[in-house]
């Protein structure tokens, strides 16, 4: 087994779907409903990411193939965006990739908030789906990084899920500060693979191999 690839798939999966920074959003989109409604919402907001994360999995490296893009340009470019997220994380400011203020407003008075703005860009935004993207494409051919990487994320929508359904319970408990602490805690870690993803990507380019 490629511990190597293990480790990377299940830090990156947690760290940019950030369970914990999902609490206070479910909270805040959630508000007008009851605890049943807000159940079915959470249910059906991380249904519909799995699946949205899946489909890009499959699709992705097909459509880079496609377009022509290299998986070092991919890594870099996706290095790079990682990055930019993990600096929003560390500095707790809203991050206008994962959702602006403005779709937060929208949600709060929306009928269904499930699927916009919790599933897409929340759960499976443009960094997340960047990410499998990329995994997968590095794990192109080999079934058991594929299982290592489906498990990955499977488990990092598990725990979101979970901190989902308690958000409530868990807002209380842990506190802004709390959710802001281990905000800037996955933040470092997020940055340090957002980094190792650019300084991949470089080192696989031809002009920098030896």
């Amino acid at each position: 087994m490629d511990w190597h690839f293990a480790a990377a798939a299940f830090a990156t999966a947690i760290t940019i779907i950030d369970p914990i920074g999902m609490i206070p959003l479910t909270v805040t989109s959630t508000a007008h409903c009851d605890v049943s409604r807000r159940n079915r919402i959470v249910d059906q907001a991380v249904f519909v990411a799995f699946i949205v994360m899946l489909a890009m999995g499959v699709v992705g490296p097909l459509l880079l193939d496609y377009l022509g893009i290299t998986l070092p340009a991919f890594g870099i470019a996706g290095g790079i965006l990682l990055f930019l997220i993990a600096m929003d994380m560390l500095f707790a400011r809203p991050t206008g990739v994962r959702g602006t203020s403005e779709e937060a407003a929208e949600a709060q008075h929306g009928v269904n908030p499930a699927i916009f703005p919790l599933a897409i860009p929340m759960i499976a935004g443009p960094g997340t789906l960047a990410t499998v993207m990329l995994l997968v494409n590095i794990a192109r051919g080999d079934l058991l990084k594929y299982a290592l990487l489906f498990a990955a994320y499977s488990a990092a929508l598990f725990i979101t899920w979970l901190c989902m359904r308690g958000a409530a319970r868990y807002m209380d408990r842990i506190g802004m500060t709390g959710i802001h602490v281990v905000t800037r805690v996955l933040g470092i870690i997020l940055a340090a693979l957002a980094v190792q993803f650019v300084l991949n990507g470089i080192g696989q380019t031809p002009l920098f191999k030896h």
